[in-house]
């Protein structure tokens, strides 16, 4: 491989530098791409420290949303629910970490505020009696982010 790296810079004005930077990204992009499952993020997230948990929560609740959103569209309602419970859970896991560790609060207002416009269009979707569980958990990221909100821009005592 070094030596097509060297034949490289030598056919082309590029410092062996910049190939080799190119190629370490390319490399660690590969090895960073595994996708871990729900289980494999919950069984990381027991063993994370708390500046960790606020991104893990968020990944499984992501998860989770894309696995309700399937859930409903395949119409498994108990199955979509079972998800939207979990999405709620693990957003209010990753406030409680966030706001405890002072870390990610941005990053975690913006996956929760994005979780919850695409849940209400989910809400749009699906029949009048699966709206009302949709609505519960858009009612529980929305609280999620009013106090991630309000640890942001606390008042402080003047």
């Amino acid at each position: 491989m070094f030596n097509a790296i060297k034949k490289f810079c030598r056919r082309y004005p590029v410092s062996r530098m910049a190939v080799a930077l190119l190629v370490l990204s390319v490399g660690s992009a590969a090895i960073g791409a595994k996708e871990l499952s729900v289980e494999e993020l919950k069984a990381r997230l027991a063993s994370a420290s708390t500046g960790e948990r606020p991104h893990l929560c968020v990944e499984i609740a992501e998860k989770q949303f894309s696995s309700a959103n399937k859930f409903y569209a395949e119409g498994e309602t108990e199955k979509g629910q079972a998800a939207l419970t979990d999405v709620a859970v693990f957003s209010e896991s990753a406030r409680d970490n966030s706001i405890q560790s002072g870390k990610h609060l941005k990053q975690t207002e913006i996956a929760v505020r994005l979780m919850t416009r695409k849940l209400t269009d989910l809400k749009h979707r699906v029949t009048h009696d699966e709206q009302t569980e949709v609505q519960g958990t858009i009612d529980r990221l929305q609280r999620v982010r009013d106090d991630l909100l309000a640890a942001m821009f606390h008042k402080g005592d003047k």
